[in-house]
């Protein structure tokens, strides 16, 4: 929440995409005269203080997919185009209050299989917060987080942080969570999941300082970078 009061901060690291979970509403965001403006903002939710955000910079372009499904209303389908580059962004926010079958990561679970036809292993990323770990699996719910990271392996896909840094899910050394914004509660729940093609082109992918970050939010940002070249 609050996202005018950080939006200097995440702009410092001159981003082409923000995702932004538990996001204002845009018309709340004021900018300083020195801040460059989105090129596009994207907003989806039902309390103004509180959704999902998507904002471009420079020269890329969002749009809204045709196959959008509101029922996974945090779990949206985005075309982005930039300069040489084409791909399908599935942002999210893993936060349903009024499904009473599953408000989390079973959100997720069940938007992958309505867009299972559209998830393609180039040019395709699921990115933000997905509220979950393999720690927390369910064993007698297929919804978990295991079975949704197994999901998109089949499609080739799979999360940056962890190909970048050779971790093992639900035993990951950064967290992205700080309960609270005590360090001794910490958690990864944040994720960035890309297709093979885009996987072999990652430069770095960042996950934010505690000491400074959690002076503003209790999530510290996953920064993901790719080389210019995306293969088509």
């Amino acid at each position: 929440m609050a996202f005018r009061k950080k939006v200097a901060l995440l702009l410092a690291h001159q981003p082409d995409l923000l995702i932004i979970p538990e996001c204002e509403h845009p018309r709340k965001i004021l900018y300083d005269s020195m801040l460059p403006q989105p090129t596009t903002a994207l907003w989806f939710g039902t309390n103004q203080n509180k959704g999902l955000g998507i904002f471009s910079y420079g020269e890329f372009r969002l749009k809204l997919r045709r196959i959008h499904n509101p029922d996974f209303r945090m779990v949206v389908p985005i075309a982005v185009k930039g300069p040489g580059i084409e791909f399908s962004l599935y942002a999210i926010w893993a936060n349903n209050p009024d499904d009473l079958d599953g408000q989390y990561v079973e959100q997720i679970w069940k938007a992958l299989h309505f867009y299972k036809k559209h998830l393609k292993n180039k040019n395709t990323i699921l990115a933000g917060d997905f509220n979950s770990n393999t720690i927390w699996d369910r064993k007698r719910r297929a919804g978990n987080h295991s079975n949704v990271v197994k999901f998109l392996t089949k499609k080739n896909i799979h999360s940056t942080y962890h190909s970048f840094h050779k971790q093992e899910q639900g035993k990951e050394k950064d967290p992205t969570l700080y309960m609270y914004r005590h360090k001794d509660k910490p958690y990864h729940i944040d994720y960035c999941f890309v297709s093979a093609d885009m996987i072999e082109n990652l430069k770095s992918v960042e996950i934010g300082d505690f000491d400074y970050w959690t002076r503003f939010s209790d999530h510290v940002p996953l920064m993901v970078d790719f080389h210019l070249h995306i293969s088509k």
